[in-house]
């Protein structure tokens, strides 16, 4: 059986895109460049070929065998590879050159790989455990935070499975601040917003709900989105343990 016609049957996934990550994410410019030893579990996707390589960095072409195995041979024998040139994204890593070095380090055991790294900062934070099934949710994140402009330091622990619910959030927001807006005569900018919004509604929820013993394993927008739907099905506007399941 052909290379193609087994892949064709058992496709494995690719490596992640550089460029749509970073579109999910949201570009706001690059933060530094430096040389750096890298975690290469922490590399997991590509800035021009993330369909030439599975998600291990294994050549998913016949082509490219020759060149991998001459590198491999080439530091059997000891030999330092150059350093790899790779762009960073949160906690995650896409190679920009060198896939070939990654490949055979990472099935030589290697932990680490030196490269140059192009440091991004981005509107949505990607950590270490994102995939490229995880995009549209991060897309929907950052749309969340282009609303609902967060601190950085809670922008880092922010997680949610479905895309919907960033928008019941921003929606939720939005409202808590008009409401505000109304009692104190004036408008909030968006920044005020986000830290009033997170302080004084969000923080004293989490501290309640967390009393009361639920959600221990959630993060603190997941276990707040969870109180907003108890709230929203029992038709109340604050947290109450009444609200919590039984049995």
């Amino acid at each position: 059986m052909g290379l193609l016609a087994h892949l064709g049957r058992n496709p494995r996934p690719t490596l992640m895109s550089f460029r749509e990550a970073l579109d999910a994410l949201g570009d706001e410019g690059v933060l530094e460049r430096r040389l750096a030893d890298v975690p290469i579990a922490q590399v997991v996707g590509s800035a021009a070929r993330p369909r030439d390589f599975d998600a291990d960095f294994r050549p998913l072409s016949a082509h490219l065998r020759p060149r991998r195995d001459r590198l491999a041979d080439h530091l059997a024998g000891h030999n330092e590879p150059a350093p790899v040139d790779l762009y960073q994204l949160g906690n995650l890593y896409f190679v920009a050159d060198g896939h070939h070095r990654i490949s055979v380090l990472k099935s030589m055991g290697r932990q680490v790989v030196t490269a140059r790294v192009v440091r991004y900062c981005t509107v949505a934070f990607a950590m270490a455990c994102l995939r490229a099934m995880h995009l549209p949710s991060k897309a929907a994140e950052r749309r969340f935070l282009e609303r609902i402009p967060l601190a950085d330091p809670i922008r880092t622990e922010l997680w949610l499975d479905k895309p919907e619910d960033w928008v019941r959030l921003a929606d939720r927001a939005e409202a808590w601040g008009y409401r505000h807006a109304m009692r104190d005569g004036r408008p909030l900018p968006p920044a005020e917003l986000a830290a009033r919004w997170w302080r004084q509604e969000v923080e004293p929820t989490l501290e309640l709900v967390r009393a009361s013993g639920f959600g221990a394993e959630l993060r603190d927008v997941e276990l707040y989105l969870s109180a907003v739907t108890m709230m929203d099905r029992a038709g109340r506007d604050s947290w109450s343990p009444a609200l919590l399941p039984t049995g």
